[in-house]
């Protein structure tokens, strides 16, 4: 028990300390934490692309639509699961299991904090970059296994995307990975955790490093991120117009849910590695600009500020619905919802948990600002057609690519770093 405790006061990862207990927390709070996230970014997604399109979107299911995502999930846990007669039926079954498994791993590198990792390994980027390029196993063996020709042309589609735009998102990567050796000691790292202490050291985002070069790193990645988790606009393997529903055609139920998981997983994955490697993981904004206690102090009250700002938002809402006996369910409802936000701004006011909680909070807040752009892309891009969407990866992202990380991996030998 000593043993468990004294944890709390160390400055590593479980990984790195041995902790086994500690790393099962950590494994335990991030698969709930993905989850939950998964169920909240649902309910935003279908909310924000209704007020995008001046409609509602879900209201029926609890205040405002909050449980739809929960009955959704009800719903295809009770479906129906079928299986086609001759499909390949241990394929068939691993299929969903793989894709889900993939993009949770990634989540082992992934520091939301100094210590707030399940391990750090020094070669994090490797791992992260070798991992998720596995899930692509997953969607070919859906398609194949389905033994229909739909699934197979989805499948086979979606792999040739995510190898394509996997390449340039290489290139992003080793570019940001070059950043770090523009140190005083000139020493590079492969670690996640000691890619965000280099912004931390240099002073300065990866993402406005040798500008507009590390910001040309950056949106390639980003583009290359959307492709890899087939998002709008470059969701050709789930083109409902062209291909039925694209690899997971003939999935029902609850594998069907295992491959939706598994996409808002991967969603939250590569933003987690962007906000890793461009966007100074867990580091506050301004945080060498704006420095010392007076800052400090200030930027300390946002996490709580922000659970008040959604208090009040629930709580106008339960003041603002029709005072009629059909709404007092629903009401009850969305004030309990705002007291429990309320509460949790009240948590995050106590000392230890808003000293602890800094780093974490801005790392998600990050994150979240990509979730939104996922949002704001699909209700925004048309679909691109497939011979567009391999024209703009092999003859815009991936010279691109090269030709950032050529002048990034040159400019230290002509000391020429801005």
């Amino acid at each position: 028990m000593q043993q468990f405790l004294n944890y709390l006061n160390s400055t590593q990862t479980p990984g790195e300390t041995g902790n086994f207990a500690w790393a099962t927390i950590y494994i335990l709070i991030i698969f709930g934490g993905i989850s939950v996230a998964v169920i909240a970014m649902n309910w935003l997604e279908r909310k924000v692309l209704a007020h995008m399109q001046v409609r509602l979107g879900p209201m029926r299911v609890g205040p405002h639509g909050l449980l739809q995502p929960i009955a959704d999930a009800l719903k295809l846990l009770i479906k129906e699961d079928i299986m086609p007669a001759e499909a390949d039926r241990l394929m068939f079954w691993m299929a969903p299991v793989i894709v889900v498994i993939t993009a949770f791993t990634v989540f082992i590198v992934i520091p939301f904090g100094p210590t707030h990792a399940v391990t750090d390994m020094n070669i994090g980027v490797l791992f992260m970059l070798g991992v998720s390029s596995l899930g692509v196993l997953g969607i070919i063996m859906a398609g194949w296994a389905s033994n229909s020709h739909y699934p197979l042309l989805g499948a086979l589609r979606s792999s040739s995307q995510m190898v394509s735009y996997e390449i340039a998102m290489g290139m992003a990567v080793i570019s940001a990975i070059l950043m770090t050796t523009l140190t005083a000691d000139g020493a590079g790292t492969l670690s996640m955790i000691q890619i965000v202490q280099a912004q931390d050291k240099q002073q300065m985002w990866f993402l406005f490093r040798m500008f507009p070069f590390g910001f040309l790193a950056f949106f390639i990645f980003a583009i290359a991120m959307v492709a890899e988790t087939n998002r709008a606009p470059f969701d050709l393997p789930e083109a409902e117009s062209e291909l039925v529903a694209g690899f997971h055609t003939e999935y029902s139920g609850f594998r069907w849910s295992l491959f939706f998981l598994a996409e808002y997983a991967a969603m939250l994955a590569v933003s987690s590695i962007a906000v890793t490697l461009w966007m100074g993981g867990w580091m506050r904004p301004f945080s060498h600009w704006l420095a010392g206690d007076t800052w400090d102090a200030f930027f300390s009250f946002f996490p709580a500020a922000t659970f008040f700002l959604l208090f009040v938002v629930a709580l106008a809402g339960t003041v603002r619905m029709p005072k009629h006996a059909a709404f007092k369910i629903q009401k009850a409802g969305l004030g309990a919802f705002a007291l429990v936000l309320g509460g949790i701004g009240v948590l995050l006011l106590i000392p230890p948990v808003k000293d602890r909680i800094q780093d974490i909070y801005w790392f998600v807040a990050k994150v979240s600002v990509f979730m939104y752009a996922y949002i704001w892309y699909r209700g925004t891009f048309p679909r691109y057609r497939f011979d567009q969407l391999m024209k703009l990866g092999w003859k815009v992202m991936i010279p691109v690519g090269i030709a950032v990380l050529i002048v990034v991996a040159a400019a230290p030998a002509f000391n020429f770093v801005w």
